[in-house]
């Protein structure tokens, strides 16, 4: 059975610091890093045989502390990066709000942010993600994938890949550093679920 373990990157200092990343190529902090080393023997005991990673350099410090347990090479996948956030990335969530109180209440809601601001919408989000993972795991059929992404884009593909309207979409609580999705592909009901912000 396929399955696709949706892993998000360690902590970074602009995560302690409550500012938005989008596709800034922060790095990991000690913590983030320490949460990488830490969590990768608990991934290589499910026996992965491919690592994929958005190539921002969070994710892929994070896959190779994977790489390292395992000796698998990781590979790269630009659509794996986080939700793109314009002019806001590097803000907080304080300086949004002062800036574009509407556009962070839509933004805050799961609602289209609009406004000029370069805010990659999640339908944008979701698809590039989807086709991403759908396409690794059309070529890699019963294979365990470890996939090393970023909050917004595991929380919306997993919905996505999932199926699941928006009303279940915004039910997804935010993936903690160094957390993981579990998906598993049944050959006739789908994808399904099997654990969601575990680690």
């Amino acid at each position: 059975m396929t399955r696709l373990l949706l892993w998000r990157h360690g902590q970074t200092r602009w995560n302690a610091e409550g500012r938005v990343q989008g596709q800034t190529d922060v790095e990991l902090s000690e913590i983030g890093r320490a949460q990488a080393v830490a969590a990768a023997p608990r991934l290589a005991a499910l026996h992965p045989d491919l690592i994929v990673s958005s190539d921002l350099r969070r994710a892929a410090d994070t896959a190779a502390a994977l790489a390292a347990v395992t000796g698998i090479k990781v590979e790269y996948d630009t659509r794996l990066r986080e939700r793109h956030h314009g002019v806001w990335e590097g803000l907080t969530g304080d300086e949004i709000a002062a800036g574009w109180p509407a556009e962070r209440e839509r933004w805050k809601a799961g609602l289209p942010v609009g406004g000029g601001l370069d805010v990659e919408e999640l339908d944008e989000l979701g698809k590039r993600t989807v086709d991403a993972l759908q396409e690794i795991a059309d070529r890699a059929p019963g294979a365990t994938v470890v996939v090393a992404s970023h909050g917004a884009s595991i929380r919306r593909g997993t919905a996505v890949i999932l199926g699941w309207p928006e009303s279940a979409a915004r039910t997804l609580l935010p993936i903690g550093n160094c957390h993981w999705v579990d998906l598993r592909l049944d050959p006739v009901r789908g994808w399904q679920l099997r654990a969601y912000n575990t680690s």
